[in-house]
């Protein structure tokens, strides 16, 4: 899911310099499409993208001119491929953004969002948009999680509530979609509702924290996955350490592994100290069925270490070959830099793979 409405709610309460603009129409070519979001404050970009560039910068001035009012607005740009006034290259489509500085107004829908994807549940976030003609427009909000639909008007509720279910069970992680709705008037006075699916990120566990580790929980972090770090050392295992995890155990990695929540969005990522932990904890996860599994290690260990595991019956030459290893795309990385991006890569690749 998007991180953008975590920080909203994890911003202690204050949203109130927030102001959230997402692109709901694009034609021709533009550098983002429908359901890109980016988070402003009175000082400038926060968290997402537009799509950057010249674009980005004139939606970053509006939304800075909106920061601390109750007008949201709905922007037309037209990205003129012919512009000659000295700035970066325009793609020559047009694109329109709702531009939201009265977050406060939803701040309950924040939060429940965040406790929703907190306990590991997904959900779909509504946005309806009335009269889009103005030149303010007026923005709802309404968060539906599994049988969970708190203060949403009936009539709302059975026009797009196979749309939600459909949406809920969706995996494309880029999943969003507008209703348009014309009034009485016609389309130029109506409305549009918006529907985006949001779910828990998908949770990234290493197990080690020292140098690869370390770069890797780094890299995760920045793809979107929910950072996990598992090392018996306190001397790596802290924040200090590992500023990027969103969580850190100290323990033994493979009592760890055992007792952490694993699904079928879990990527498990071995990068122990020695063969001794790296098998312990490939032990501990190598029946479980989770999304990818990846250890480190030369392909003379890899090849000694099956045979052991396949010999003592602690796994099965199917379940085997579902572990990648050695870990990485193949790209003759040798610094640990190198490394971490090669798996990186790799757990990127896979995740695609699985949602599409």
């Amino acid at each position: 899911m998007k991180n953008l409405y975590l920080k909203i709610a994890a911003n202690e309460g204050d949203i109130s310099e927030f102001v959230l603009a997402t692109v709901i129409k694009s034609v021709g070519s533009t550098p983002q499409k429908p359901g890109a979001s980016a988070l402003f404050d009175r000082k400038g970009l926060v968290a997402g993208t537009i799509g950057g560039g010249v674009l980005e910068a004139r939606i970053q001035e509006k939304a800075i001119s909106l920061a601390g009012s109750s007008k949201p607005v709905i922007s037309h740009y037209h990205l003129d491929s012919k512009s000659d006034k000295g700035e970066d290259a325009w793609c020559g489509g047009r694109i329109t953004v709702l531009i939201d500085p009265y977050l406060s107004a939803h701040s309950e829908v924040f939060e429940r969002i965040k406790e929703s994807i907190e306990n590991g549940i997904k959900g779909v976030l509504v946005t309806v948009v009335t009269n889009v003609s103005e030149p303010e427009v007026k923005v709802s909000r309404y968060w539906f999680s599994g049988n969970k639909r708190t203060d949403v008007p009936d009539d709302l509720y059975a026009e797009i509530h196979e749309d939600i279910e459909r949406l809920t069970e969706s995996s494309d992680p880029f999943a969003f979609e507008i209703i348009e709705k014309p009034s009485a008037e016609g389309m130029e006075s109506g409305s549009i509702i918006i529907l985006e699916p949001l779910k828990p990120l998908p949770c990234l566990v290493i197990a080690g924290a020292g140098h690869i580790g370390k770069v890797v929980a780094h890299l995760g972090k920045l793809l979107d996955f929910y950072v996990t770090v598992i090392d018996d050392r306190h001397e790596y295992a802290n924040k200090e350490n590992i500023p990027d995890a969103d969580q850190i155990i100290t323990d033994n990695v493979s009592d760890a592994i055992r007792k952490i929540r694993k699904t079928c969005d879990t990527y498990i990522v071995i990068v122990t100290r020695g063969h001794k932990d790296d098998a312990s904890a490939l032990r501990a996860c190598i029946c479980d069925e989770v999304a990818y599994i990846g250890m480190i290690g030369s392909k003379n260990k890899i090849a000694l270490m099956r045979s052991e595991f396949l010999k003592n019956g602690w796994a099965t030459a199917e379940q085997w070959e579902r572990i990648n290893a050695p870990i990485g795309l193949p790209i003759n990385s040798r610094t640990v830099e190198e490394i971490a991006v090669s798996i990186a890569a790799q757990l990127v690749e896979v995740r695609n793979k699985k949602t599409r």
